[in-house]
């Protein structure tokens, strides 16, 4: 498998697809690799002629410095995961250091995201979405792909790629792609390396709550499902709820009431001791 840490190196390998108009796919990753990314990658080498699989793991979307100390980085493995997971000679690693990315000074972009990008994660994650724009714009130029592909698991981050998309007029189709979930039902992350075994167990709670809610939205106010969801956290001992919303699944407006032929998904976000997890459900 061909792994490159420059730019330059990158475009060159690129180059024969480009010049046969060959499909280039890119699915971007923080790396320590798990199954969820290899469905991704999947995905896209059965729309694509060759994938470029991202390692990079970007300053600038963390607002809290000791998360991204302890951001698992395991290249080899992952390298070793993908290319024992697919097709090595049409998968491409880039993994660049941060200083080939960004330079000597890693700072983000500001971005007018909308409403979309000041709920959830992006109230509760200072500069976030504007790190998450800055360093896609950065891996969009250096691949130039015609797809890209995120999974749903961060739902919200995937309407604010297509916003980004909108924004800066490149000519990239986003693909959604299901959430991966382990037996448990705990939504596969990177993260999810941190959690000893017993939390991990615990963590499994987040999905049976989500599916709760799906079974419950058809019969339950809004107001109701909210309580519901707020008050198995609260009696859980070892999982806190950061926070439990129920939106439009479009605009990520927080509903109120449920409105006809509207889409609304649950979201949650968790702490397992010191990791946060993230997870969200269709709800109709």
């Amino acid at each position: 498998m061909n792994i490159f840490y420059k730019k330059n190196a990158l475009r060159d390998a690129l180059k024969p697809f480009k010049e046969k108009h060959l499909k280039i796919g890119l699915v971007p990753t923080m790396g320590a690799l798990h199954d969820g990314h290899i469905s991704l990658v999947k995905q896209a080498l059965n729309a694509c002629d060759v994938v470029v699989v991202s390692i990079f793991v970007n300053p600038t979307q963390f607002d809290n410095p000791d998360d991204l100390q302890k951001y698992p980085r395991t290249l080899p493995a992952d390298t070793a995961m993908l290319s024992n997971s697919v097709t090595a000679e049409k998968v491409i690693v880039f993994a660049p250091s941060v200083e080939e990315v960004y330079g000597e000074n890693p700072t983000s972009q500001s971005f007018d995201f909308g409403p979309i990008a000041k709920v959830m994660e992006g109230k509760y994650r200072d500069g976030h979405f504007d790190g998450v724009g800055t360093v896609l714009t950065k891996l969009f130029a250096a691949v130039n792909p015609h797809k890209a592909y995120f999974g749903e698991k961060d739902y919200q981050q995937l309407l604010i790629v297509k916003k980004l998309i909108e924004i800066t007029h490149l000519p990239i189709e986003i693909i959604g792609c299901p959430i991966d979930r382990e037996e448990s039902g705990l939504a596969r992350s990177s993260r999810n390396q941190r959690l000893t075994r017993p939390q991990k167990e615990q963590a499994a709670f987040i999905y049976q709550v989500l599916k709760e809610l799906k079974n419950k939205f058809s019969s339950n106010s809004i107001e109701n499902l909210r309580k519901f969801a707020t008050q198995a956290f609260e009696k859980h001992p070892y999982l806190e709820l950061e926070y439990l919303e129920i939106a439009d699944a479009q605009t990520l407006a927080p509903a109120t009431a449920k409105e006809p032929n509207k889409k609304y998904r649950a979201f949650i976000a968790v702490y397992a001791e010191p990791v946060r997890l993230i997870d969200n459900i269709a709800l109709n």
